[in-house]
């Protein structure tokens, strides 16, 4: 089933393929699933467009609303409604609780487009890039705070994990942006930033929906799994920004390159010594590649063994991803939740 959902458009058709922003075919073998699925994400949907118009002037909802309409993955409320589906998934607040893990997630690439200076997400111009710097961060600040009302009617437990999942990715941006201490690995490092930016919303998505839904006892399973999950989605991205165009990764081919951002594949061939990779290293030791070196860098790259070693990462992630789950009984959510891991597999293939 495809995931995300535009504006106006009807859930019946959600067998079919979406654009290529989407996480095409979820194998999901049960119709009432697909059903709740469909009409929960619809109603995130329609959620999330409307609350621009609760910023009141009408300049700064088109600037709140603005990746809201550009559409997305929507990957954190379907792991909201996932994790529910572990307990009572009827129960009133999960929406909303969905809609809350989307702001954050929204928000998080306001400030994250900033940072890497990308010029497009969602197949658009970022942002930054349309309405400038000083309003994008201004633009994540709202997204953020409105998350926060919204958890706060959800309930104690939900403000909780809301407020740590956003130290969390402030932390992660804040390490990100000053660097590894000195002496300590760059890989480690690495790792330490993408708990922060990416695992912990996918972490946090999946444990609000089962507290909402009333199901303790899956919290520790599917917050474990969406951990070792964010971490994969982060690997594969570091490797689309290398093999893949926009229409397939969201945004330019390189971008990563050109900014400096220390991915895995990078960090890996730094590390190396080996001859293969003799140039590249050359390319990548003064930080951001300079334009007319990028097509070379990329060419470079697809020939480095680092990208079979950053493979074989997101492998042995999926795998304790996987292993994560096996304490939960086998409903249809888990099968989901399994075959987004093959998805994330398959993805920069």
């Amino acid at each position: 089933m495809s995931v995300r959902h535009v504006a106006g458009t009807a859930p019946e058709n959600l067998a079919e393929p979406r654009e290529s922003g989407s996480l095409g075919r979820l194998a999901l073998d049960d119709p009432g699933l697909e059903a709740r699925l469909g009409e929960s994400l619809e109603r995130v949907e329609k959620w999330l467009l409307a609350l621009a118009q609760d910023a009141g002037d009408p300049r700064v909802g088109a600037l709140t609303g603005y990746l809201a309409e550009a559409g997305g993955k929507r990957l954190r409320p379907l792991l909201v409604l996932l994790g529910a589906e572990f307990g009572e998934p009827w129960r009133e607040g999960i929406t909303q609780a969905a809609v809350v893990a989307e702001l954050v997630h929204t928000a998080s690439l306001y400030h994250d487009d900033v940072m890497d200076g990308a010029p497009t997400r969602h197949g658009v111009p970022s942002v930054h890039a349309r309405f400038g710097e000083r309003a994008a961060v201004f633009g994540g600040d709202w997204l953020l705070a409105r998350a926060a009302q919204l958890a706060a009617q959800l309930g104690p437990d939900a403000v909780q994990l809301n407020a740590r999942t956003a130290g969390r990715l402030v932390a992660g941006q804040l390490r990100e942006l000053t660097g590894p201490a000195p002496g300590e690995d760059p890989v480690t490092h690495y790792f330490q930033v993408i708990a922060g930016k990416t695992a912990a919303l996918l972490s946090m998505s999946l444990g609000i929906g089962a507290l909402q839904a009333g199901a303790p006892g899956a919290v520790t399973p599917l917050t474990e799994y969406g951990e070792h999950l964010g971490v994969a989605f982060q690997i594969a991205d570091d490797l689309l920004d290398l093999r893949s165009p926009a229409d397939v990764s969201g945004k330019e081919r390189g971008t990563d390159l050109l900014a400096g951002v220390p991915t895995l594949p990078v960090l890996l061939v730094l590390d190396g010594t080996g001859p293969a990779d003799a140039e590249l290293r050359d390319l990548l030791a003064a930080g951001p590649v300079p334009a007319a070196a990028a097509r070379r860098a990329l060419d470079l790259f697809a020939r480095s063994p680092a990208l079979a070693e950053t493979e074989a990462v997101l492998h042995r992630r999926l795998d304790r991803a996987r292993a994560a789950l096996d304490p939960l009984p086998a409903l249809p959510a888990r099968r989901a939740l399994l075959a987004l891991c093959d998805y994330v597999a398959h993805r920069t293939s």
